[in-house]
């Protein structure tokens, strides 16, 4: 299918502005570099906090969409290759998600590297997925109904932490939401080849993330680096994935999504035709990008009912 009128007007912006690429940066510069959305819509309630992790203090916001007791939760992982992006900038995400799906979202401001590179934000998610699973009662979630999400890099995390409680025994998940995720670090697949360049997202800056967050002897290979090398995915939560057709990491994704659905893992895959990476983020100019924030929330309300 042709690129979406919506990503192109999108791409052509970008162009038009002539910012650097994203590899040719300093990760300082590329995260001052990074715009944030415009305000997503109003919650019933916002609270900054930090939660105990590995190494320190991690930032959480809780988006809340009533006042009512035992709310399902969605923990949820932003953007950003491992280096750039914030709660900050998924706030809107966050609360379309709140909003749409009637639960209460933890988004996770988790160490970006290279400052703190590999294992550090697999540690900051996993801390942060246990405090919301043991300290439900106290925010006021529901224990027995909890998901986990994120979006590319995000997306990665919550499916290293996926892997990572199952093996440890600890919190039990009713639902995983991966868009656009990171998956495979070998950068091989045909959709490597077909976008490597022109659609914001490019070869060149996945690999300029994966060098700061997993530099030269990091075992890339690990399954809380690449989900799809884990010896088993059974046994893990259902899925919904998404991919966009012009995207680096749509074969990744799709490829993941049929490796939990041989280990009999339940999976909704869409592959978003037209679509670039940015879509699900960058919604507010996206009119696809919105439906399918909304179709994702329909989704996940439903799984945690």
């Amino acid at each position: 299918m042709p690129l979406d009128p919506a990503a192109q007007a999108f791409l052509d912006q970008v162009a038009a502005l002539g910012a650097p690429a994203t590899h040719t940066l300093t990760p300082k510069e590329a995260r001052a570099a990074r715009a944030f959305a415009p305000p997503g819509p109003e919650v019933a309630r916002v609270e900054d906090m930090e939660v105990f992790g590995p190494e320190g203090p991690i930032p959480i916001r809780l988006y809340y969409p009533s006042d009512a007791p035992n709310l399902p939760v969605l923990v949820w992982y932003h953007g950003g290759g491992w280096v750039v992006g914030s709660i900050e900038h998924d706030d809107p995400t966050a609360r379309r998600l709140c909003v749409g799906a009637g639960v209460i979202v933890i988004s996770v401001d988790y160490r970006l590297a290279p400052e703190n590179p590999y294992p550090a934000a697999v540690d900051d998610a996993y801390a942060t997925a246990v405090w919301a699973w043991q300290n439900a009662a106290r925010y006021g979630g529901d224990q027995t109904r909890i998901a986990i999400g994120g979006v590319s890099a995000g997306a990665n995390l919550a499916a290293a932490v996926t892997l990572l409680s199952r093996e440890r025994g600890g919190t039990a998940f009713r639902h995983q939401l991966l868009v656009v995720p990171v998956t495979d670090c070998r950068m091989l697949t045909a959709s490597y080849s077909q976008n490597a360049d022109g659609y914001l997202l490019t070869r060149s800056s996945m690999e300029w993330f994966y060098d700061h967050y997993a530099p030269a002897g990091v075992d890339r290979a690990h399954p809380s680096i690449s989900p799809l090398f884990a010896e088993s995915l059974a046994d893990l939560p259902p899925a919904d994935i998404h991919v966009a057709e012009f995207d680096p990491l749509r074969d990744e994704g799709e490829a993941y999504a049929a490796a939990l659905e041989a280990a009999g893992v339940h999976v909704t895959l869409t592959r978003h035709p037209g679509q670039i990476h940015t879509f699900f983020t960058a919604a507010h100019l996206f009119p696809h990008g919105l439906e399918t924030v909304d179709v994702a929330a329909k989704r996940l309300r439903e799984a945690l009912a």
